[in-house]
């Protein structure tokens, strides 16, 4: 397994299946996954996924990664559901109604989830306007929308 996504790849999952809590037995669980890296490799590695140390019951430490992609997923879903009211669509542009001041966290939420198929978003205080990509159908969006928020109504 090669290059620094990969690597850091491995690091996130070893860290959010297991306790691990030295950096050597963290390289070792990296060398059974075919990873070989130095120590200072794996410390620099660990300072870019803000990897920290937290108390077990037993008096020692573990690595727990500072914010699991999945909280970061419900955290941006929760922040869509908090403020949506509606999404119409006239071709590739589609216009998002929120509750009044919520239309930038419903446009970062959107931004952070990376969905494909959005070009861009431009937010006001209460509509956001998406942009799709071309060769992209507002269908697909809504499928995908559906599948992480739940029931969204199209009108």
């Amino acid at each position: 397994m090669n290059g620094r996504g990969n690597r850091l790849k491995a690091i996130r999952k070893i860290i959010a299946d297991s306790r691990v809590s030295s950096q050597d037995q963290l390289l070792h669980k990296l060398e059974e996954e075919g990873v070989s890296i130095t120590q200072a490799t794996l410390s620099r590695d660990l300072k870019v996924l803000k990897v920290g140390k937290v108390p077990d019951a037993g008096g020692g430490y573990y690595y727990v990664l500072s914010e699991t992609e999945g909280e970061s997923l419900r955290g941006y879903i929760e922040d869509f559901r908090r403020g949506y009211l509606s999404l119409t669509f006239s071709h590739n542009l589609g216009v998002i109604k929120t509750l009044a001041g919520h239309a930038d966290t419903v446009a970062i939420a959107l931004d952070r989830l990376d969905l494909s198929e959005i070009l861009g978003t431009i937010a006001g205080d209460d509509t956001i306007l998406i942009i799709l990509k071309e060769g992209e159908c507002r269908d697909s969006l809504m499928s995908r929308l559906q599948d992480l928020m739940g029931n969204l109504e199209p009108l």
